[in-house]
């Protein structure tokens, strides 16, 4: 009786932390329109890598890779890119 306790708990904790993986990213839910003299720029990726949101032309959050320009749906996915490049740009 004792193990089944011990496994349910350490199962619960296991999934706990595997659900705490994803990231945590509050998406645009309506594209408004501002014109605010921003250039329109062509992105290498057509969907953001790290939550597999579209990209949009004006999207604020970019960064260059290999003389190449990535979108990003947040601040977040940004940041989570630069940690390993590599690994995103592949996608």
């Amino acid at each position: 009786m004792k193990s089944k306790l011990i496994l349910t708990a350490l199962l619960s904790v296991s999934l706990m932390a595997c659900a705490q993986e994803t990231p945590k990213v509050k998406h645009k839910k309506a594209k408004t329109t501002v014109n605010s003299g921003t250039k329109t720029v062509k992105f290498a990726n057509a969907v953001d890598p790290i939550c597999n949101m579209p990209t949009e032309a004006d999207m604020k959050d970019t960064a260059v890779y290999k003389n190449k320009t990535y979108g990003f749906c947040s601040a977040y996915c940004k940041d989570e890119f630069k940690k390993n490049p590599e690994k995103y740009a592949k996608k």
